[in-house]
Order: C-alpha cells, then sequence, then structure tokens
C-alpha cells in the first residue's frame, strides 16, 4: 500500500498527537527523512509549550466581580468564548495557522530564527481576538469611554499608554467610533482598544500596544480565534490588530484604511 503525503495538517496534528498510531509512525518516518522540517516541527512543540505556560495560568484566575452580572446573563455565550480559548491554547500554533501552506511555512522559518519574537506576535494577536469577543456583545458597557467624549477618551489612553492613540476615522466605511477602554497588555503595559460600530450593528474593535519589540515589520498578517478575523502587524514598538466577525476581505480593506491613517501620523 502506498503512504499517503505527509501534509501541513498532518505535521500540526502530529505536534498535537491527535494521529492514530499508525499515521503517527508514517509521520515520524517521513520526518526522520528530512531534518529540516523535522527542525520546523519541533518549533511547533517549543510554540506550544510556550503558550500553554503563558496562558494555562488565566484559567485558574476569578472571574472579575465587575464582570460577574453580565457572564451569568450570558452563560452560554461565556462558555463559547472559554471553549474556543481552550482550544486555541491545547492547539497552540496549529490554531494560530496563516492561510496558505506558504505563509505557514513562513511562518515557522520566522519562529526558528526567532521564536520569542514570534511568540509575542502570536499572543498579541491572540489578546486582541480575546479581549474583541469579550466587549463586543456588551449592551450597556461596551467601552469605558464613548466617543461623544472623544477628546477625554484620547487625552486618557494616550497619558496611560504613553503614546498618541487618537483613533481612525471609518466613516466613509460604514463604522462610527462607539468608543475606547484601557486594558493590560501582555507584559502588563497598558493597551488600548477601541470600538466602532456600522448601522447594521456589526462591530469591530482596534487593539493598539506599545511593547513590541522595535521593528518596522509592517506586513499583514491574518488569523482567525473561532468566528472572529483578526488583520494585525507591527510597525516599531506598535502592535495593530484588526478583529471582527466579518469576511476577511472586508477586514482587509478596514485594515489597509486604519493602516494608513495610522501611517501618516508621527509616532
Amino acid at each position: 500500500m502506498n503512504q499517503l503525503a505527509v501534509t501541513e495538517a498532518d505535521l500540526h496534528a502530529y505536534v498535537d498527537g491527535v494521529l492514530s498510531e499508525a499515521r503517527s509512525a508514517e509521520v515520524a518516518a517521513y520526518l526522520d527523512a528530512r531534518p529540516e522540517e523535522l527542525a520546523r516541527v519541533q518549533v511547533y512543540r517549543e510554540q506550544n509549550k510556550a503558550l500553554r505556560e503563558l496562558f494555562n495560568p488565566v484559567l485558574d484566575e476569578p472571574v472579575p466581580s465587575r464582570l460577574a452580572a453580565g457572564l451569568r446573563d450570558r452563560s452560554t455565550q461565556f462558555a463559547r468564548y472559554a471553549a474556543g480559548l481552550l482550544i486555541a491554547i491545547v492547539s497552540g500554533a496549529g490554531g494560530w495557522m496563516l492561510h496558505g501552506a506558504t505563509q505557514t511555512s513562513m511562518l515557522a522559518g520566522d519562529a526558528a530564527k526567532n521564536a520569542n519574537g514570534q511568540l509575542v506576535l502570536a499572543g498579541f494577536a491572540r489578546q486582541a481576538a480575546i479581549a474583541h469577543g469579550v466587549y463586543t456583545p456588551e449592551v450597556r458597557h461596551p467601552v469605558e469611554v464613548g466617543a461623544d467624549q472623544e477628546d477625554q477618551l484620547v487625552t486618557w489612553l494616550s497619558k496611560r499608554t504613553g503614546a498618541d492613540m487618537h483613533p481612525p476615522k471609518l466613516g466613509m466605511l460604514g463604522y462610527e467610533l462607539v468608543g475606547g477602554r484601557l486594558l493590560p497588555g501582555e507584559s502588563g503595559s497598558p493597551v488600548a482598544q477601541f470600538m466602532y460600530q456600522e448601522a447594521g450593528g456589526q462591530r469591530l474593535t482596534l487593539y493598539v500596544s506599545t511593547d513590541q519589540a522595535q521593528n518596522r515589520d509592517t506586513g499583514f498578517r491574518f488569523a482567525q480565534q473561532g468566528t472572529v478575523n483578526v488583520f494585525y502587524w507591527i510597525d516599531g514598538k506598535f502592535g495593530y490588530a484588526l478583529s471582527g466577525g466579518i469576511n476577511k476581505g472586508e477586514l482587509a480593506r478596514i485594515a489597509h484604511a486604519v493602516y494608513e491613517q495610522l501611517d501618516s501620523k508621527p509616532q
């Protein structure tokens, strides 16, 4: 019997330990004959380990009292978010594969060169998607400071993050600013989240971090967390992630508009 070709999906399933015993043996033999592929799989294993170490403690944290009431009202919805987070933690790198085999290989190659840097990027995008899932369903308190107090919002977030935090204008694309809030980043530094909404009620969030490594890696990357699509990029010390439940093409169009506005401002 001819052995089936080993695919990228097989490699991630092998790392996650979900292949049958026979298929796992076939993949192991494939890797033994290909040192470069074996090194790439080891990167995936290290990513899984690092992500578990980073996010597992969150599962043991108590729910903040200010969120408890809302969570009781939406227990089913919260369960979906929790399940999505658990799946993401367990699947590790596989859950954050960029779409397309070429893009996935590029991601693995970058991680092999600088594993810590790539993990920071994945975690930053993941945090943005989780924050989007938590706050966009809110009816009464989706933001801390509303768009009717935009000057106050800008002053507050800029002061707390130590950077210019003017929200991009997306009215020409059908999305108006709802407001914003302050969130804790991965390293404990403050992060800004701006929320937008269109006439039909669809919401987008822009997550802005200021604790990324200094670089000019402005290329867009795409990822998914459950039903949330995310376009994210890093520019200097800033990390940006635009999240929404809309399709990839529409979100990309808006992400480019956001980038153009941000790139025209001095940082």
